[in-house]
């Protein structure tokens, strides 16, 4: 029976490995396994010096310069921090929808900062997860778990319902496969500065999105979210410019038009500041993400 079951995660293991996204995230894990997270963390350091000095990213304004890890994913809690520098932050509140267990999301260092908001997190193992490490934050209310599956048709209500305001400093999203139509569908709201992810396998000037379906979920491939492009038009028409990209090709920042001024490199579209999908740069955590005692 140990044997059969070794077989089958085998097997399982092979066939998700040929799903493209799922695929690349099982070479990393694999050549992590092989070499060692500090090696392979040296290698995509080395590269991203490589790849600062190319001559598109001489402008001192542009945001790659100032990636840097702490809860984020990759280099975004660093682009964050520069970009709130530069505009100013007016009431140091957030809402982010898709946080998982809230270790490895673009708000938590905010939290950690002193800031407070909102997370919304469709699964509901969730909130037992961040009771763990968000206890203190959770009790003081300066932090509130929306557990919900969101869609277009619900977004606005399940904002409204738990007192979240129009404007907040810092706004992610990333529910995977809808997330260009759940910012559509948040024609009231008005952030300052938003993070939200991109489907980078679509060309820099390539207008796409996915169906939308309230009922269907990431299956693990190309399909999924929006392209650069598609998300620039849909903030333009909002009255955000596309200031930048972090380098994996995962996630875009935009601002609202009357913060930008000269603080940021323009043109402010997809053709400037498109990143391909570099997901062999996908941080390694070192070190356990613990937010508490």
């Amino acid at each position: 029976m140990f044997v059969r079951g070794l077989a089958m995660k085998s097997m399982l293991k092979s066939i998700l490995q040929k799903i493209p996204l799922i695929g690349q995230y099982y070479q990393i894990e694999e050549l992590t396994a092989k070499y060692g997270p500090k090696a392979i963390r040296t290698q995509q350091e080395l590269f991203l010096q490589q790849l600062r000095r190319e001559a598109r990213y001489a402008d001192p304004r542009h945001l790659i310069h100032f990636e840097h890890q702490t809860y984020s994913q990759n280099g975004e809690d660093g682009i964050v921090e520069e970009i709130l520098r530069r505009i100013g932050v007016r009431n140091r509140t957030f809402l982010e929808i898709g946080t998982g267990s809230g270790l490895q999301c673009n708000t938590a260092m905010r939290l950690a900062q002193g800031w407070s908001g909102w997370w919304v997190e469709g699964n509901p193992r969730a909130p037992r997860k961040m009771r763990r490490h968000f206890a203190n934050a959770l009790d003081s209310g300066q932090l509130q778990v929306i557990n919900a599956l969101v869609t277009a048709e619900n977004i606005g209500a399940l904002l409204a319902e738990h007192g979240v305001p129009d404007e907040v400093d810092l706004f992610s999203l990333d529910v995977d496969r809808n997330t260009y139509w759940i910012w559509n569908a948040l024609t009231q709201f008005r952030p300052r500065a938003i993070v939200i992810e991109y489907n980078a396998s679509y060309p820099a000037g390539v207008d796409w999105k996915v169906e939308y379906d309230a009922a269907k979920w990431w299956n693990g491939t190309h399909y999924y979210g929006a392209s650069l492009k598609a998300l620039e038009l849909l903030g333009k028409s909002f009255g955000y410019s596309l200031v930048g990209c972090e380098s994996t090709g995962v996630n875009c920042f935009f601002v609202r038009d009357d913060l930008v001024g000269d603080r940021f490199l323009g043109p402010f579209n997809s053709e400037t500041h498109f990143e391909p999908p570099r997901y062999f740069l996908t941080r390694l955590e070192g070190h356990p993400r613990g937010f508490a005692d």
